[in-house]
């Protein structure tokens, strides 16, 4: 016999009333055909909090960080970022995207283009900036994450940790307002994943607010305020890493974190 779900309000996990409010979503549902992959989900981030979102594949965690900045749309429910609700397209989609940085799996640089330009040119091109001063700002976030060597490489010379840590330089060029990471490290061997660890737990000293999708269950330990665990679709369980990794309060949790925990 399967333990109760945890009561909603102990569930929800909720922000202290000392963070601003960044990331909000409120019955938020999603569905790709008869697949109801996002199940009426609430979800509150605070101004410099660190969420960590795990769960078994196909749980919607990378659909839940897809929808904070519209990649993918919605069916019901409402998502506001810094108290501003999600535009469904335009240019308001496209000013809003700007304050909502991306970290993907697949690092999407530009091929054609330098380490340094990759940085710059979401500055010069969405914010306006003069190119030499987008150029000396994205000279010292690659200093940061320890690219500035490699600032007139081409992307296919690079290290898929490399090419990872350009990417989190050329979001954080934005100066946005969150940072989304989905899976940013699946695509790495265990060296290349602990170079971008180390820059992510970097980058949350800092006070950056982050939503960070991941199976890297030592990470979450040590850097997250908050764990946020998923499955089918729901937010089954949110607690601060101690108590979610030693004393989780779910069946599902429980069974999950057994399972990875394991290997």
């Amino acid at each position: 016999m399967t333990s109760p779900p945890p009561p909603a309000d102990d569930a929800a996990g909720p922000v202290p009333a000392s963070r601003r409010p960044v990331v909000v979503l409120r019955g938020v549902d999603k569905h790709f055909g008869d697949l109801h992959v996002l199940k009426h989900v609430d979800l509150t981030v605070g101004a410099g909090e660190v969420v960590v979102v795990i769960g078994p594949s196909g749980s919607g965690k990378s659909t839940l960080c897809r929808a904070i900045n519209r990649l993918v749309p919605i069916d019901s429910g409402t998502i506001e970022i810094d108290g501003v609700p999600l535009p469904d397209g335009g240019r308001a989609l496209a000013r809003l995207r700007a304050d909502v940085g991306m970290v993907f799996q697949s690092f999407n640089l530009f091929a054609q283009h330098t380490v340094l330009e990759n940085v710059a040119r979401g500055p010069t091109r969405v914010r306006g900036l003069p190119r030499a001063q987008a150029e000396a700002r994205a000279g010292e976030l690659l200093e940061r994450v320890g690219m500035r060597a490699q600032a007139d490489r081409l992307p296919h010379q690079l290290s898929g940790g490399q090419a990872q840590r350009v990417a989190i330089a050329r979001a954080l060029a934005m100066q946005p307002k969150v940072m989304l990471f989905d899976e940013p490290t699946s695509a790495l061997d265990p060296q290349m994943t602990r170079e971008v660890l180390e820059v992510m737990t970097s980058l949350a000293g800092t006070g950056m607010t982050m939503v960070v999708v991941t199976h890297e269950m030592g990470f979450a330990r040590r850097v997250a305020d908050r764990v946020v665990f998923m499955a089918d679709g729901e937010l089954v369980e949110q607690a601060g890493p101690e108590q979610l990794f030693t004393a989780p309060r779910s069946a599902r949790a429980r069974d999950f974190l057994a399972s990875v925990l394991r290997h």
